[in-house]
């Protein structure tokens, strides 16, 4: 019997989501959402506000279609349920690769050997995440992005669309690299980063 799932967050990101749920067998029974304008994306039903939680958690499974870090991180401890892991069929996955509940891993990402990905990240369409990397919680590598290998990223760290990080790279908690940005050294102030290399925006 396929495993139940409901979708938080009725939003493309959470049609690319369900695409994947769909495409790994899972049953979606639908969204939950608090904008109480919806009533339906993609043809499943948006149930209702996160509140209606509960109401599910006893035979579905869960995952957080947001893309904003900390909201992510808010939710996911808020609410104590069966986080779904949801990894997309063209995705390569290396040797040794340890991924945590609440990820959710995209069409042709690349995860290389002997890398964590951390609780209820996002590696979004093509990321390549090289050998020994690790990424703790709530991180979102955008479409196209790349780290090369043995690069250490902190909680709620967000890197933008084709974004790169150099090799044995630590990079600490709350930063945001922008799209496009060449992340060549150590980051170790949080803050949003732009440019090749990066610099820290005032």
């Amino acid at each position: 019997m396929s495993k139940k799932l409901v979708i938080i967050g009725a939003s493309g990101h959470g049609k690319v989501i369900a695409d994947i749920a769909l495409k790994t067998g899972y049953k979606i029974i639908g969204f939950l959402d608090d904008n109480a304008s919806l009533k339906e994306i993609c043809g499943f039903p948006v149930l209702g506000n996160i509140e209606k939680i509960n109401h599910y958690k006893e035979k579905c499974e869960f995952v957080i279609a947001i893309g904003n870090n900390s909201i992510r991180e808010k939710i996911a401890k808020q609410y104590d349920v069966n986080w779904a892991i949801l990894v997309h069929p063209t995705a390569i996955i290396g040797m040794n690769v340890q991924i945590e509940k609440g990820t959710v891993i995209m069409a042709n990402v690349v995860i290389n050997p002997s890398s964590h990905i951390g609780k209820h990240c996002i590696i979004n369409t093509g990321a390549i995440v090289e050998h020994d990397n690790f990424l703790q919680d709530y991180v979102h590598v955008s479409p196209n992005a790349t780290l090369a290998g043995t690069v250490h990223l902190g909680e709620r760290v967000h890197v933008g669309v084709g974004a790169c990080v150099k090799n044995n790279t630590i990079v600490i908690d709350d930063v945001i690299i922008g799209a496009g940005a060449a992340v060549v050294k150590n980051i170790t102030e949080d803050g949003v980063y732009v440019g090749v290399p990066v610099r820290r925006m005032r």
